[in-house]
């Protein structure tokens, strides 16, 4: 449940997540990616050389959804919506760069570190990941 690595824009592009995907394997601190699968739908963000590309340095596994097919992605669905929910229908932000600071604090101060989820036995996702790492 933990938001390791997202990228804001004002459009959906392929910059955006490969930021993203960058963001994420350094905050894991991964240089290798062997073993892992990553789930998107088939937007062209997704399915572009670049990101194919990116995935195959890493030796990631790429797994889409199916057309028309939401409930791959169900987990970040859900966070979605819950940001909206929670963060953006409740706040005016002023320009771009408001919004982008409100939603960094939000991701990273309320969701990873404070916000209890039923589905991880009411953890935090940073307690979640925590934890995991204790048991490893």
């Amino acid at each position: 449940r933990k938001i390791i690595g997202y990228s804001y824009g004002k459009q959906m592009t392929t910059a955006i997540v490969v930021n993203a995907f960058q963001q994420a394997m350094q905050n894991q601190q991964l240089k290798d990616g062997k073993g892992l699968i990553l789930q998107t739908d088939l937007g062209t963000q997704y399915t572009s050389y670049e990101f194919e590309n990116l995935l195959l340095q890493y030796h990631i596994n790429h797994s889409y959804s199916r057309k028309g097919t939401p409930y791959d992605n169900s987990g970040i669905e859900s966070f979605h919506a819950t940001l909206k929910k929670e963060e953006v229908y409740l706040k005016y932000y002023k320009n771009f760069d408001d919004a982008r600071l409100a939603l960094f604090q939000y991701i990273n101060g309320w969701y990873n570190r404070e916000r209890i989820h039923g589905n991880i036995n009411y953890l935090t996702p940073q307690q979640a990941e925590d934890q995991a790492k204790m048991l490893a």
